[in-house]
């Protein structure tokens, strides 16, 4: 069984930044495809930003307009999203999301696929992120 640990969320201003980590505990975990999600009161989860295997193949929301920054550090088992010039409507619980490598070999397309709900295995819990002056 795969677990994800996101940390990080908490009270921020408008303008400001904001780091998420998210531990993946799952030996190999650099072969599963790991994604942000966030949720808003009423509204579906979208996608926030994917990452591939390496740090060279990640996607964003439309939303993030280069605000956002996703990496990985396999030898932690580490998943990062740093965020700047948060804006009010990036208020909402922040998701970190693994596909398995089955998964990304046989049932995506794109890497893009990542940042489909729909296509990932195994959920974290949350961490909420409230931005407000």
């Amino acid at each position: 069984q795969v677990t994800l640990v996101e940390s990080g969320g908490g009270l921020v201003q408008p303008g400001g930044p904001l780091s998420l980590s998210c531990v993946v505990s799952q030996l190999h975990s650099d072969y599963y495809g790991i994604s942000w999600f966030r949720q808003a009161p009423g509204q579906e989860r979208e996608g926030v930003a994917c990452i591939g295997r390496t740090n060279h193949n990640t996607y964003y929301g439309e939303f993030v307009e280069g605000r956002f920054t996703i990496s990985r550090d396999n030898a932690k088992n580490t998943v990062y999203l740093e965020m700047n010039n948060l804006k009010l409507e990036d208020t909402g619980t922040y998701y970190c999301a693994a596909a398995n490598p089955w998964t990304l070999e046989t049932q995506m397309s794109s890497l893009r696929n990542l940042l489909d709900p729909r296509y990932m295995d195994y959920w974290g819990k949350g961490t909420l992120i409230t931005v407000s002056s």
